[in-house]
């Protein structure tokens, strides 16, 4: 994955092999937010509002090159490809072809969707610019160097646009021949009064790298097969981002675990032993510390409540959420966020054997609460709350856990849309991360009443409700709540959006999608003094 680059240039001079420039649905006038000469004589209709005030140097020729808006020239090509600007279409078109003389051979056009002032639910402009950025890149994978001249300047759009434009880029490589390998170098075109980058340009640029490294690294980990990825090889995973962010890891394992009820029984039926790893961010002036708990089961097979062949196939998938709290701790790092910040990554892989955990066992946990197992398969609230448990201990102002816990997330919500459950003001908290961060979740309650399906008379909870299968979200997040105490919290459900079976779609990729990570970065911020 390469470096976005900031160059001064107008779409025609950008010197690479494809240039990406946007339109928004029904793109009239013609490109106005790229080729125009500002948002108040270049554009009309719904384009006009989001259009910006400021536009890439030279667009006057640009403008006479593509031709006169009101002839529409380039808008009767578009149309006659089929090209709607519906949000992440892709049209691309040789210059050659074009009026005008124009570095690139190459112009990609990609599609905005309806301007943000169009629609009852208005998106965001900096999401929409970040969809479209990472779709138009996508598009153009194999292409050595794409220009992005998107025609808006200002640091959130940039930051916006720049972090689209390498989650686009995003490529799981490891077990490709370097024949396959084709990252795009990147550059970002700007227009400034002095003719050249501001500093403000660059830091929100130089901020979109580092967020998109933490999401990068939580995709890689999320798609790496479990036959490389045990417990241990993803604490030498997190070994290694820590050196490079600064961070100090601490990992328990063997008989130092041995209190750790929870994570023994769910990993104890492996050849692969489980651990605890700790990873710490310790800004001075830091007012806060805020734990991120994270599952990190890096292969479930559901134990002797084994799944089916057909739900068994992605379970590589069910360290996302530990991926994710490891993800944003190391962004918090590298953007110098002044708030301490735990994560605590629960790690073990849930096998059947011999010395499995057996449907009815009882296990005491970290806290001392002894719990029923009736369902080896609802493993991951069992490491969860060992690592709640930890973090209490560690005093932590709030808790926030992110986990691939439920398929009942799945039922409520769909795979795109994470639940949020927890104390009101943190559940709130990160919902209204989400909406800055452009991640889709939603608040859940946690209904007093299914707390009665946790009772059991042997222990003091059972892990599941097997007399009844609904509101299993609720009934996970309930059982984890009984480890929290007092200490404000937040539980992440984000078993569909984490892994993506199907075509990429805006900035999200087909496999591991390093979901949350933007979430967790922008509450994180919303918390640093």
């Amino acid at each position: 994955m390469r470096y976005v680059t900031l160059i001064q240039a107008d779409p025609m001079t950008v010197a690479a092999d494809a240039v990406l420039v946007p339109a928004f649905q029904g793109y009239a006038p013609v490109l106005a937010p790229v080729v125009g000469v500002g948002a108040a004589d270049a554009a009309s209709g719904p384009a006009a509002a989001a259009a910006p005030a400021v536009v890439a140097a030279g667009t006057v020729a640009a403008e006479a090159a593509l031709g006169d808006p009101e002839q529409g020239s380039l808008a009767d090509t578009l149309a006659a490809l089929g090209f709607e600007g519906k949000a992440g279409q892709v049209v691309k078109l040789p210059t050659a072809a074009l009026p005008g003389e124009w570095a690139a051979p190459v112009l990609a056009v990609v599609g905005l969707g309806p301007a943000p002032d169009a629609t009852p639910e208005p998106t965001p402009l900096d999401e929409i610019l970040r969809r479209a950025a990472a779709a138009g890149v996508r598009a153009l994978a194999g292409t050595n160097t794409v220009g992005l001249a998107f025609g808006y300047d200002q640091p959130g759009q940039l930051y916006a646009i720049a972090l689209g434009a390498r989650l686009g880029a995003y490529q799981f490589t490891e077990y490709l021949r370097p024949d396959k390998l084709a990252p795009a170098r990147l550059l970002l075109a700007v227009a400034t009064a002095g003719g050249k980058p501001t500093k403000e340009q660059d830091a929100a640029v130089n901020r979109a790298t580092s967020v998109a490294h933490a999401v990068r690294d939580a995709r890689d980990l999320v798609n790496l097969p479990a036959g490389d990825l045990s417990p241990l090889q993803v604490a030498d995973k997190a070994r290694a981002i820590a050196k490079y962010a600064g961070l100090k890891v601490r990992v328990i394992e063997g008989k130092d675990l041995a209190e750790y009820g929870g994570i023994i029984a769910v990993g104890q039926g492996s050849a692969n032993p489980p651990c605890l790893v700790k990873v710490q961010y310790s800004p001075s002036g830091a007012k806060t510390h805020i734990a991120l708990v994270g599952k990190g089961i890096t292969f479930d097979s559901g134990g002797l409540s084994i799944k089916t062949a057909t739900g068994m196939s992605t379970m590589k998938t069910d360290m996302a959420g530990a991926a994710a709290a490891l993800g944003a701790i190391r962004a918090a790092a590298r953007l110098g966020l002044k708030v301490k910040v735990t994560a605590y990554l629960a790690l073990a892989e849930n096998m059947p054997s011999g010395s499995a955990t057996r449907p009815g066992d009882i296990i005491t946990m970290k806290d001392g609460h002894t719990v029923e197992v009736l369902n080896t398969d609802a493993e991951g609230r069992l490491v969860l709350a060992d690592a709640i448990t930890e973090a209490k201990a560690d005093k932590v102002d709030a808790i926030v856990d992110i986990a691939t816990l439920t398929g009942a997330q799945i039922v409520a919500l769909g795979h795109r849309v994470a639940g949020v459950m927890g104390t009101p003001a943190e559940r709130d908290a990160i919902v209204q991360a989400a909406g800055v961060a452009g991640e889709p979740m939603w608040p859940m309650p946690l209904p007093e009443h299914l707390k009665s399906g946790l009772e059991t008379a042997v222990a003091d909870l059972a892990n599941v409700n097997l007399k009844e299968r609904s509101g299993g979200m609720a009934v996970a997040g309930l059982f984890l709540r009984e480890f929290v105490g007092e200490t404000p919290w937040a539980h992440l459900d984000i078993a569909g959006p984490a892994f993506n079976e199907g075509e990429p779609y805006d900035d999200v990729p087909a496999g591991g999608t390093g979901f949350g990570v933007l979430t967790l970065v922008a509450y994180l911020q919303s918390k640093s003094a």
